[in-house]
């Protein structure tokens, strides 16, 4: 029998608080569910200051829920409310108004940051970056890379994750890359993008485990050994968090710029504010923030559920003077696309989704031209 809200709702209210005087439903803690192919959808109100000492109170949640008959699997959100937002007031100093952009922008090569050595052929070199895991930050680097190239860019994307290669299952890609020379690379290539990962070296189920100046080391060989030839931009999918490896990455490669993806809760929040406050720390220009899983649209009813909160993204955007770039939808056939190796943005390229992404890139172009300006060495001129 299929799982109904009303059966886990029931479930729910066994779930209570070390402290709490009823249970999560009564108090009114849960926010709506959705359900789709058995699997369960909602998130958890709980207070900020107590986000991380209640996080076993979303594990018995989970667990609960997943235990259900007809269950399949369950994703559970904490989300927490506060005074004031998420994310510190920062200052930066005063940006031009965006200009507009025409579809086919042309890219000089220019090292961003004085004093980094560049790729060879690339013009321009995009982070896209998290605070944390599973929040959708590969599946958005890839739908961009493909998005920039649909304005006419030539795009390359390199897998940074050293220990979670996303891309060769993103890309349905698999194999060994050939050489050159024996020594230079040449990337894999799917869709017109050019790419590399860890993922087309080992095997996908052996762990990588590695300290920093190994992980360095392959992602200087994955970066500067492999033949790119002329990119307009490289799109690189950062590892989650805000380790050595990031931190080293953003020091050493000359980076024109970097997007943010977060959702919405401000747990998720307050974790990509540590990749933005990194990437400042080390002079690069942040392009903006996305909003990922930012609300569904049921597809047989049409109603609009806020699962995991909405808005928080842009709110914290405003706050910290950094562009917002876009809200993507927690939508079944963006995960059913990228699961099979075929991105919405080329699966499904007339679908609203698409456009979605499409508006994203032309604001990272936008915000690359913005850039460009502030720069005596310019790295990208719209003619």
């Amino acid at each position: 029998m299929p799982v109904s809200r009303e059966s886990v709702l029931e479930t729910l209210r066994t779930i209570k608080g070390p402290d709490f005087e009823g249970d999560i439903v009564s108090l009114g803690l849960v926010s709506d569910i959705f359900i789709a192919d058995g699997k369960v959808f909602f998130s958890i109100t709980v207070p900020a200051a107590r986000a991380q000492e209640l996080e076993p109170l979303r594990t018995a949640a989970e667990r609960a829920v997943k235990a259900m008959p007809g269950v399949s699997g369950a994703v559970v959100a904490l989300t927490a409310e506060k005074k004031g937002g998420g994310m510190e007031r920062a200052t930066p100093p005063p940006r031009p108004a965006p200009t507009a952009a025409k579809p086919a922008p042309q890219l000089a090569p220019a090292s961003r940051q004085s004093g980094k050595r560049g790729v060879p052929g690339v013009a321009s070199i995009i982070a896209v970056a998290s605070g944390k895991g599973g929040v959708g930050k590969s599946t958005t680097a890839l739908n961009l890379a493909l998005g920039l190239q649909t304005h006419g860019l030539k795009v390359g994307v390199l897998d940074a994750d050293i220990y979670g290669p996303s891309m060769p299952r993103l890309l349905g890609l698999s194999g060994r890359p050939e050489t050159v020379d024996g020594k230079i690379l040449r990337p894999m290539q799917k869709f017109g993008l050019k790419v590399m990962s860890m993922g087309f070296l080992v095997d996908e189920e052996t762990p990588m485990i590695w300290r920093g100046p190994m992980v360095m080391s392959a992602l200087t060989q994955m970066l500067r050994e492999v033949e790119w030839g002329e990119l307009d931009v490289m799109v690189v999918d950062m590892p989650p968090g805000t380790g050595d490896a990031q931190l080293t990455m953003a020091q050493q490669v000359p980076l024109a710029g970097a997007v943010i993806v977060s959702t919405p809760q401000d747990l998720a929040l307050i974790d990509a504010r540590k990749g933005l406050n990194m990437f400042r720390k080390v002079d690069v220009p942040l392009l903006g923030i996305v909003e990922n899983m930012s609300y569904f649209i049921a597809p047989d009813t049409g109603r609009r559920y806020d699962i995991f909160g909405h808005g928080g993204a842009r709110k914290e955007a405003e706050r910290l003077d950094v562009p917002f770039l876009g809200e993507v939808p927690l939508e079944m056939a963006i995960r059913e696309t990228s699961d099979s190796g075929t991105p919405v943005v080329v699966s499904q390229p007339e679908g609203p989704h698409a456009k979605i992404y499409r508006d994203i890139a032309l604001r990272v172009i936008e915000r690359l031209g913005e850039e460009k300006s502030r720069d005596a060495a310019p790295a990208i001129v719209f003619e």
